[in-house]
C-alpha cells in the first residue's frame, strides 16, 4: 500500500464519524484528567494540558489508530511520592526520561514481549477495567439528591435508545448535549465539571524543568521513570490488542512503544505528567465510530479548544452525565463470555483470568495483575508440558539388556520424572536409550541424563544412548559431563 492511501485510510476514510467520536472523547476526558491530576497532587492543569499533547501527537506517533491515549491512573500512582518529596518541576524531569526509556523499548523490540502474555491474562485485564471503571463512578453516585440519578437513568435511556433510531451522532455526545441543557436551564442540583477542579485558562507554555542536571537528579527520578515507562508500556499494549480486536485489524505494536515515548516528553515539554492508553477512552472512541488518527487527534486539539475558549460553558456540564457515559463504557469493556466460558474453558485458564481480575481490582495496579496473571500462566505451561512425556521400558529375553524409548520434552521442568523413571530393580548388563522420539531443551535436562549414566555405570551397566534429533545433540555436546551425542559420525537423527 502506498503513502497516500494509507494516509487516506488512517486519517480520511470517515470523517464525520472522526470528528464526532473526537469531540465525545473529549468531554469524556476532562473530568478523568482532572481526577488523575488530584490523585498525583498536582495542578488540574498538569493532567489537561498532558492529555492535550498526548492524544494530538500520539495521533501522528502511534501504531494503533483510534485508540486514545492521554493521562492516566496507572501512571499518576506512581508519581505521588516524587511529587510529595520533590515537587512538579522533577515529575516533568521524570516524564522526559520515561519518554525516552519507551523510545528505547521500541527500538530494542521490547513488544514482542506480548507474546507472553495469555488471551486469558487479557481478559482478565478487560474484565478488571471494566470493574475498575465501574467503581469510579461510584463517588458521584453516592450522598447525591435523585436528580443525579434520574440524569444517569436518562443518559443512559438516550445512550442505549437512540441508536435504534439513528446513528447519524453518536449516542454519548447527544446524551452529554441534552442533558447539560436541562441541567443549566433549570438550574439542577448536581455536580458538575466544573466542581472537580479549576479549569486551565489559555494555551499551554513550553517549559523545560527546572531542576539540577546532575546524577542525583538521575538517581531520583530514574526509579519512578522506569516505572512509569514499563506500566505505561504494559497498559498500551494490552489496550492496543483489546482495540485490535474490536476493529479486526493489527497495530504496529512497535511503533506504538515508540510513540508513546514521544507523546510523553510532548507532555512534559508543555507542563503536563505522563499518560498512556486509556481502554474506556478508547471503547468510546471506537464504538462512536472513530477508527483512524483523526479521531484521536480531534480528542486532543477539541479538549484544547475547550479548555481555552469554553471553559466556563465546560465547567457546567453535569457528572452524571459522563458516568452514564463511563457506565457505557463499563458495560461494553466487560467480557460477558467470560462467565459462562469459566465452565467451558480448562479451569487453569479460567484461574489465570479469575487471578488477574482479583488482583487488578485489590490493588487498582494493572501491572500486578498482570505479572500475576502471565505467572501463573507460566507455571501451569510448564506443569502442562513437563507431563508430555513418556519414558517406556522393554527387556530383552534374559533379562540382561534393557530398552528406554524416551518420548516427549525434556527440561527443568520434568527432570525429576526423567530421572525417576530409569531405576533398575534387577541386575541388567547393558541399557540402551533411546531419545528418538524426546528433545533436550536446556541444561537442567543435560544435567539430569548426566545423573542417569552415571548411577547406571556405578550400577555396573553399559550404556548407550541413541536418536538424538540435532537440537538435542547440539546441547548435549556443548554441556553433557559424560559421553558426546556421535550425531555427527551417524546416530539417527530425529
Amino acid at each position: 500500500m502506498n503513502l497516500s492511501a494509507s494516509l487516506r485510510r488512517e486519517w480520511l476514510s470517515n470523517p464525520r464519524a472522526e470528528v464526532l467520536a473526537g469531540i465525545v472523547v473529549a468531554l469524556a476526558l476532562i473530568p478523568e484528567a482532572i481526577g488523575f491530576s488530584i490523585i498525583a497532587g498536582v495542578d488540574p492543569r498538569v493532567g489537561l494540558y498532558a492529555s492535550v499533547a498526548i492524544a494530538i501527537v500520539i495521533a501522528f506517533t502511534g501504531g494503533r489508530p483510534g485508540m486514545i491515549s492521554a493521562a492516566t491512573a496507572a501512571v499518576a500512582v506512581l508519581v505521588v511520592p516524587l511529587v510529595r518529596d520533590h515537587g512538579v518541576e522533577y515529575l516533568f524531569a521524570a516524564t522526559i526520561l520515561m519518554g525516552m526509556i519507551q523510545i528505547a523499548a521500541g527500538l530494542l523490540r521490547l513488544d514482542l514481549l506480548m507474546q507472553f502474555v495469555s488471551r486469558s491474562v487479557i481478559t482478565g485485564f478487560v474484565n478488571a477495567l471494566a470493574i475498575l471503571i465501574f467503581l469510579a463512578q461510584l463517588p458521584q453516585l453516592t450522598n447525591v439528591g435523585w436528580q443525579a440519578y434520574a440524569m444517569v437513568a436518562a443518559g443512559l435511556a438516550i445512550i442505549y435508545g437512540v441508536p435504534r433510531l439513528t446513528r447519524a451522532v453518536p449516542s454519548p455526545l447527544i446524551a452529554i448535549v441534552v442533558l447539560t441543557t436541562i441541567s443549566i436551564a433549570f438550574g439542577l442540583p448536581v455536580n458538575t465539571v466544573g466542581d472537580m477542579g479549576e479549569l486551565p485558562a489559555g494555551l499551554p507554555a513550553l517549559v523545560l524543568p527546572d531542576v539540577p542536571l546532575t546524577l542525583e537528579t538521575l538517581r531520583i527520578i530514574l526509579p519512578y521513570s522506569a516505572t512509569m515507562a514499563a506500566v505505561g508500556l504494559l497498559e498500551s499494549l494490552l489496550t492496543a490488542q483489546i482495540v485490535d480486536d474490536m476493529t479486526g485489524t493489527e497495530s504496529d505494536k512497535r511503533r506504538e512503544c515508540g510513540g508513546q515515548g514521544i507523546a510523553n516528553i510532548a507532555a512534559a515539554a508543555v507542563g503536563g505528567m505522563g499518560g498512556c492508553a486509556m481502554i474506556g477512552q478508547s471503547v468510546i472512541n471506537v464504538t462512536s465510530g472513530g477508527r483512524g488518527r483523526l479521531s484521536t487527534f480531534v480528542a486532543g486539539a477539541f479538549l484544547l479548544f475547550l479548555l481555552t475558549v469554553l471553559g466556563p460553558l465546560v465547567g457546567q456540564v453535569p457528572m452524571p452525565a459522563l458516568v452514564a457515559v463511563m457506565i457505557m463504557v463499563s458495560i461494553g469493556t466487560f467480557s460477558w463470555n467470560s462467565i459462562p466460558n469459566l465452565k467451558r474453558h480448562p479451569w487453569p485458564s479460567s484461574v489465570v483470568m479469575l487471578t488477574t481480575v482479583v488482583v487488578v481490582v485489590a490493588t487498582h495496579d494493572l501491572a500486578q495483575g498482570v505479572l500475576a496473571g502471565v505467572l501463573l500462566s507460566g507455571i501451569f505451561f510448564a506443569g502442562k508440558v513437563q507431563r508430555m512425556f513418556t519414558v517406556e521400558r522393554c527387556v530383552a529375553e534374559g533379562g540382561q539388556s534393557v530398552t528406554y524409548r524416551v518420548a516427549g520434552q525434556i527440561f527443568f521442568a520434568s527432570v525429576d520424572r526423567f530421572t525417576r523413571a530409569f531405576a533398575v530393580s534387577e541386575p541388567v548388563r547393558h541399557v540402551l536409550i533411546d531419545m528418538t522420539a524426546a528433545h533436550f531443551w536446556d541444561i537442567s535436562a543435560v544435567a539430569a541424563l548426566d545423573k542417569v549414566v552415571a548411577r547406571l555405570r556405578r550400577d555396573g551397566c553399559t550404556v548407550e544412548m541413541v536418536g538424538y534429533n540435532r537440537a538435542s545433540a547440539d546441547i548435549v555436546d556443548r554441556f553433557a559431563l559424560h559421553d558426546k551425542t556421535g550425531f555427527e559420525i551417524g546416530a539417527v537423527p530425529h
